[in-house]
Parts: C-alpha cells; structure tokens; sequence
C-alpha cells in the first residue's frame, strides 16, 4: 500500500510519498498553502497511486493543540469528504529535525513530511 504523508504549515506544505510496499517514506515536494492546494494533494495522490494520507498531528511544549491543528483538522475532513482514507500521526518539531538532517533548504517541508511518515510506517510495520 501507498501513503502520501503531509506536513501541513501555515504557508507551505511538505509532501512525502512511501514506497510500494508501505516501508520507505521520501520527500517529494514542498506546495504553497493557498486555493489550489487541495487540487494538488489530490492530484498527487491520483498520480503516485496513494490510497491513504497520513498527516502530522501537530502539539505544543505541553502536549496541547496546536492553533494550525484546526486547520489541519479541517483540511483533514475535506480529504475525508473527497473519498480518502487520512490518519494522523503525532508529530513534534519535525521540522527541526529535518533542518537538522539535511540543513535549510527549499526541500525541508517535504523532509519533514517524510518524517512524519516515516514514523507512521514504521509503527504500522512493526505493529
């Protein structure tokens, strides 16, 4: 099975694509947050045969939501309404891990998208 796996930011938003086989997350592309972005996850997603969508459940320092996680919330309803199977997974500071791993660079969403669904994935395998 495919996932496609987001990082959902305020302006721009990582993609991650999995392998076939559902082991190996991979960045893919960083979108802007704007009219058009639900159009292109699903176009993504139409493209590289994904048939869930894994996105990060973002918290604060105290394990509260985060402002962005009712907007991730909602973006995860329209997903839902669209006919896609969307699961969340905990994440905290992705980005800066990603920062970390590969430093700044215009693919650092996207890193961290396939952080996030790396995590997932490898929970999912090792369940």
């Amino acid at each position: 099975m495919k996932y496609l796996g987001i990082d959902f930011g305020e302006k721009r938003v990582g993609i991650a694509i999995s392998d076939e086989d559902g082991k190996f997350a991979f960045p893919t592309t960083v979108l802007t947050n704007d009219s058009d972005l639900m159009k292109n996850i699903v176009d993504l997603c139409m493209k590289n045969n994904a048939e869930a969508v894994v996105m990060g459940e973002s918290r604060n320092f105290q394990g509260q939501i985060n402002n962005i996680m009712w907007k991730i919330e909602g973006f995860k309803k329209q997903l839902e309404t669209i006919g896609f199977k969307v699961v969340f997974e905990p994440e905290f500071m992705t980005s800066i891990q990603a920062s970390q791993i590969t430093g700044e660079n215009k693919m650092l969403d996207a890193s961290a998208a396939a952080i996030i669904l790396q995590a997932y994935l490898n929970r999912q395998n090792n369940g």
